[in-house]
């Protein structure tokens, strides 16, 4: 009993080794983000352009089945947009352009579909990010001084938005295979910010029930090899 115990381990462990498959490749990611606001109507915070990125990293599908993957890798991802509010001390209206730079480890599950045509496949992606910003420009500077609080002197950018960010991640695209273990995919993405990344409005100039978090539709396209 024990000798046949020891034999279905040894092959089950097996099985599992070889239909586990990892495909490791590289991504490049044409981006519209923008920044959700929602404050008193008094500082009518409101959202008012969007910005145009460019961000990309390491793709990563760990296969736990032929259809399923395990999606993560290592990005740089660029955020922000413009907004505005009105600042009752001056009765005057501002706008900021805020861009954020983040490194993100998405966490998601990639379903895939059989072939819909000669040796492509389409994909659907789920799950989110975590990540942290280690860039930011206000007005295209890494330092800013507040039009409306001139006291408050020169502030860094990076300081005006928390570190962490969580984002909720939605995807859909196709992978085509070119050779042996090479494929192309492209697909579109979004990322919806879970987080109030505001670390400015509410603690420097003393506004309450300020929020901003981000968005981002992606191009995605990238190999695997």
């Amino acid at each position: 009993m024990k000798k046949l115990l020891l034999a279905l381990l040894t092959v089950g462990a097996s099985a599992g080794a070889a239909s586990a498959q990892v495909e490791i490749g590289l991504k490049l990611s044409p981006s519209i983000t923008n920044l959700r606001t929602e404050s008193p109507s008094a500082l009518s915070f409101q959202n008012e352009s969007s910005k145009l990125t460019i961000g990309g990293g390491l793709i990563v599908d760990y296969f736990f089945g032929q259809n399923y993957a395990f999606g993560t890798g290592l990005q740089l991802v660029g955020k922000g947009g413009t907004i505005s509010y009105f600042d009752q001390a001056s009765s005057q209206r501002y706008e900021q352009k805020i861009g954020i730079q983040y490194l993100e480890v998405p966490v998601t599950v990639k379903l895939f579909t059989n072939d819909v045509a000669t040796d492509t496949k389409l994909y659907f992606q789920l799950g989110g990010t975590l990540g942290g910003a280690i860039a930011g420009r206000i007005d295209g500077n890494k330092r800013y001084t507040d039009p409306a609080a001139t006291s408050l002197g020169e502030t860094k950018a990076l300081d005006h938005v928390i570190i962490p960010e969580a984002a909720v991640l939605l995807g859909f695209g196709a992978e085509y295979q070119l050779g042996q273990s090479t494929k192309v995919l492209a697909g579109i993405s979004y990322r919806r910010g879970l987080l109030n990344i505001d670390n400015y409005f509410e603690d420097e100039r003393g506004f309450s029930d300020v929020t901003l978090k981000n968005s981002e539709f992606a191009l995605d396209l990238g190999i695997k090899f």
